[in-house]
């Protein structure tokens, strides 16, 4: 069974649902659509009783390059009032999305088939379990831009600790895969071509454990991890950042492929 509404499809493999990221043109970056589709695509895996299990992934060349920075730049035209209004919304419906997935009472793989950038790279760490090409890179480039990653550093320092977290953030450069294993971001490397087959073999196997044990040890884990149980304090971080003159030019810069001419203020 397909759904291909716009630039997400839900695909099943027998109990494995299978959402993939279909932008391919931008690289499958979080556009407002994008994040609309896959929360609906959230739900109806959640509310699924045939699915026992979900593989989240993106169309090649890349998993999911972070928020559309072409989007959240359309903002000059607009008065600041309603760039800020944007900018909120934004970045709510962002950490929504996260919530979504820590949530989820279904095991949750993500298949890392290309690059997981930023937001990318946030989504797929929220997953419970990840496979990642051997091709794939793994980054948080925000301060490369002006912004700031909070809706996403709360898993990636549950994961890696703070040390290997400050190095993500701070110097916004990706890791490659095989990086990423040694670290613990993700649990099997293998190669590009298999990458989306292991994920749903992972599925299948996860299809067969009890649902409500799997629920259940879930939760267990979230508060044995100490896991945010709301996103939306470090959304509102996220958007007074964007909004800055500071963001402003580093997305600009981006867009136009130059480095961006950084000012320090008083």
């Amino acid at each position: 069974m397909t759904m291909s509404p716009g630039f997400v499809r839900f695909d099943t493999r027998g109990p494995v649902a299978l959402i993939t990221i279909d932008r391919p043109d931008r690289r499958n970056a979080l556009s407002a659509s994008v994040i609309a589709e896959l929360g609906d695509a959230l739900d109806r895996a959640r509310y699924d009783q045939t699915v026992r299990a979900v593989v989240l992934t993106g169309t090649a060349p890349a998993f999911c390059a972070g928020m559309d920075l072409k989007e959240a730049n359309r903002d000059g035209a607009m008065g600041l009032t309603d760039i800020e209004r944007a900018a909120v919304a934004d970045a709510q419906a962002m950490a929504d999305l996260m919530m979504q997935v820590h949530a989820m009472p279904k095991p949750v793989v993500a298949a890392i088939n290309g690059d997981a950038l930023a937001g990318g790279a946030g989504l797929a760490m929220a997953c419970d379990l990840a496979v990642a090409a051997d091709s794939a890179r793994i980054g948080y480039p925000e301060v490369r831009r002006g912004l700031v990653a909070a809706i996403v550093m709360h898993d990636l320092v549950r994961l890696v600790g703070d040390r290997r977290a400050r190095q993500l953030l701070l110097t916004g450069d990706p890791i490659s895969a095989a990086e990423a294993e040694r670290w613990g971001l993700v649990n099997r490397v293998v190669p590009a071509r298999e990458c989306l087959d292991t994920a749903i073999a992972w599925g299948v196997t996860l299809a067969e454990v009890g649902p409500i044990a799997v629920a259940t040890t879930k939760k267990q884990l979230d508060e044995a991890s100490r896991r945010p149980r709301d996103l939306r304090g470090s959304a509102a971080v996220s958007a007074a950042v964007r909004v800055s003159d500071e963001a402003i030019e580093g997305m600009t810069a981006f867009l136009e492929k130059r480095r961006p001419n950084w000012t320090i203020g008083d």
